[in-house]
């Protein structure tokens, strides 16, 4: 596996976890950085990974997940030297989501990009995509018989529904009998949360419903500077934490919010803290009228609102609040999804046939 880490300490590390050989290479990455800066990032991993790999003989078949689109290049490079079968995972839909969020506005390099993205596709023996959204952006340059939808995987062990563990409650500063509302994770451009902010601003004299960010990113300081600003004191920015102390919070937490931008590109996205929002046995609010939106009304785990009224946010809170055991039965409904339809058990068998079937049909 080729892949970036966060550590410095030297440009290139191998080492074996669970039986996999792992070679990372030190490249800084934040969402802060600007279009150029990430450019700069991913054609860095590319050039290096692209060399790394090409030391290999041995390969029998090579998997690229995205994004950003260029990690397909260091695996086209591998397949057509080896003649071997290629994978590519499409995890969002490059170029069109920098294009749609204005950070790759320059149209000859929206042309470069869309022609490298037909490539890495036409190229591929199969696409794999997160969402059908994504598979139908996919379609556009390939049959789609040589495409196949798996979604984010539930993690059922490390996100479930327990006893709350009310010393962690209070030891974070948290009103032990509030309803809590969490969004957790990613707190970038794509994710839209001023959306909860205007909806916390709504409710600020509910003094037993408070606002939790778990996670951080490029926006997390003008949402902390807008709540200072608007003296909402509902809302508590929590920080970064381990997975399984992030598993505690969301735990004790009533109503997960999975918000993003009202983008056209962004309602095929397969946010990770859905399915994880899944797992815990949480109700679930969704502001993207995509597939998620799909999902939890056809399961009745959850609500869609609409992205400009924060206002259906507030009443669908309130109106889980008010209803402790509507939010119980979506919870559990929720947690039902995560086991029989989205559980890695079942998702992982899907992508092994993928990768099965390529070996066997080059």
């Amino acid at each position: 596996m080729l892949t970036t880490r966060p550590n410095q300490s030297c440009e290139r590390e191998e080492l074996v976890l669970d039986g996999l050989r792992v070679v990372s290479f030190s490249v800084p990455y934040q969402q802060s950085m600007g279009i150029w800066q990430r450019l700069r990032a991913f054609f860095d991993f590319m050039l290096r990974a692209t060399k790394e790999g090409m030391k290999y003989q041995d390969v029998d078949l090579v998997i690229a997940t995205s994004t950003p689109l260029t990690v397909g290049y260091p695996a086209l490079r591998i397949k057509h030297a080896l003649k071997i079968p290629y994978v590519f995972e499409v995890r969002d839909l490059w170029p069109e989501v920098p294009i749609q969020m204005g950070a790759l506005e320059n149209p000859l390099l929206q042309r470069i990009a869309r022609w490298f993205e037909r490539k890495i596709y036409v190229n591929a023996n199969h696409v794999v995509t997160l969402s059908p959204g994504m598979q139908k952006g996919v379609t556009k340059y390939i049959p789609q018989d040589r495409t196949s939808m798996i979604p984010n995987m539930a993690k059922i062990h490390e996100f479930w529904p327990r006893e709350i563990n009310m010393a962690f409650v209070e030891e974070l500063g948290l009103h032990p009998a509030s309803f809590k509302v969490i969004h957790f994770g990613s707190l970038g451009l794509a994710n839209g949360a001023e959306y909860i902010i205007e909806a916390a601003r709504a409710m600020v004299n509910n003094a037993d419903v408070e606002f939790i960010f778990l996670g951080g990113g490029s926006t997390e300081k003008m949402l902390k500077e807008k709540c200072r600003e608007l003296k909402l004191e509902n809302v508590k920015f929590l920080g970064k934490y381990p997975m399984d102390l992030t598993s505690e919070i969301v735990n004790f937490c009533d109503v997960s919010v999975v918000t993003f931008k009202d983008l056209p590109v962004l309602y095929t996205n397969s946010p990770n803290k859905f399915f994880d929002s899944l797992s815990a046995g949480k109700p679930i609010i969704v502001n993207s009228p995509g597939w998620t939106k799909d999902i939890v009304e056809k399961h009745n785990c959850g609500f869609f609102v609409n992205p400009s009224k924060p206002e259906e946010l507030v009443e669908r809170i309130l109106f889980l609040k008010q209803n402790p055991a509507i939010t119980a039965e979506m919870g559990a409904k929720s947690r039902w999804l995560a086991e029989n339809q989205y559980d890695k058990s079942i998702l992982c068998r899907q992508f092994a046939n993928v990768v099965e079937n390529c070996l066997n049909n080059p």
